[in-house]
């Protein structure tokens, strides 16, 4: 029956219809931000000019190249440059064209300019596409979150099985130095951490790394304090079978499951806490684009409404596709003895 126990768990996430079609879009999502670069660039995916092929989202070239009068590196939304390669051949732009950074000059209205045909969320203070910064916003976000989350369980699962296991002064011991640790105000860390270096993507992902993995060590060492006592781990001791052994294959097993119940939930709050310190002005350096820094943009420029509305519904759905996959996930995963209901109604 044990082979069937997987079957049986997507079954049951299957059957949460909400989680399923949440996977599915987090999916989309996910597929679209990571080609950020394909989909929204000032770059074209391809210039044919003068019988030779060129790809300028792979290597920079200067606008002599297509025969432009300077050696400087190609804008390719420049007219001049434009009818220099028509003159010769032709290149095929990304459905935006522009980048999270590209600066829009020739705006139909003082920036923050309103959503248009050009620009359908229209345009933020310093006259950059809202829909561009905001699908580079997204693929940090998420690269954030998962980067953040694989390296939190990593290391909240070390210290629970740890705790857990061997308990006595180990656990004893482990406990108070997370219960200090945890009671450090993170944000006050983060802005003394902002006042003496420049933050970028790694550096606030370590800082943030220090904290985010204390919320994972209570289900991982309850899970080994339930488990280590049982009588299959002592003849596993009996038998000489070394510690670790016993943690990785006997123990651990059981302890992924409520691991991977509380994973979407340490992703959410890594994507809230990206947000937040880039709200607050903590978070990546400019130009970088982030949903938080968008937000602030919003809050800065009320008289442009659509810049906050981006920034929230493109969060609020973020966090609410993986809240939905999470609980699916928790559901599927909370009994091995699952019943399954088949086309006709009957009980597997």
């Amino acid at each position: 029956m044990r082979h069937r126990i997987p079957n049986r768990r997507f079954l049951t996430f299957k059957q949460n219809k909400r989680a399923y079609v949440s996977l599915w879009i987090f999916a989309v999502l996910f597929v679209l931000c990571m080609s950020a670069e394909f989909i929204a660039n000032d770059k074209p995916l391809f210039v044919r000019y003068d019988g030779a092929n060129y790809f300028p989202l792979f290597k920079d070239y200067p606008e002599t190249t297509f025969g432009g009068d300077f050696e400087s590196l190609a804008n390719y939304n420049d007219p001049y440059l434009q009818n220099k390669i028509h003159e010769k051949g032709f290149f095929i732009m990304p459905l935006i064209p522009y980048a999270y950074d590209s600066v829009i000059y020739d705006l139909p209205s003082p920036a923050p300019s309103p959503p248009s045909f050009r620009n359908p969320l229209g345009t933020d203070d310093l006259g950059r596409d809202v829909l561009s910064r905001l699908l580079y916003g997204l693929k940090t976000s998420i690269l954030f979150g998962l980067i953040l989350t694989f390296f939190s369980s990593i290391i909240g699962l070390l210290v629970g099985a740890i705790c857990g296991y061997f308990g006595g002064k180990i656990d004893l011991l482990g406990q108070r130095l997370i219960e200090i640790w945890s009671g450090m105000p993170i944000l006050f860390v983060l802005i003394i951490f902002a006042s003496l270096l420049e933050p970028n993507f790694w550096s606030i992902l370590c800082v943030v790394l220090l904290f985010s993995w204390i919320a994972l060590v209570p289900f991982v060492r309850a899970e080994f304090l339930k488990v280590r006592n049982l009588d299959y781990i002592k003849a596993a001791k009996m038998l000489g079978v070394s510690h670790f052994r016993i943690m990785l294959h006997h123990i651990l097993p059981n302890a992924l499951v409520a691991t991977l119940t509380y994973l979407p939930f340490i992703l959410c709050g890594s994507i809230t806490t990206l947000a937040s310190l880039d709200f607050l002005g903590l978070g990546l350096p400019p130009p970088s684009a982030s949903l938080g820094e968008l937000l602030s943009q919003g809050k800065n420029n009320l008289n442009a409404p659509w810049l906050g509305l981006s920034g929230f519904f493109a969060l609020s759905i973020l966090l609410c596709l993986l809240v939905f996959i999470g609980e699916g996930l928790r559901d599927s995963l909370r009994s091995e003895n699952i019943l399954i209901k088949d086309n006709k109604g009957n009980l597997q």
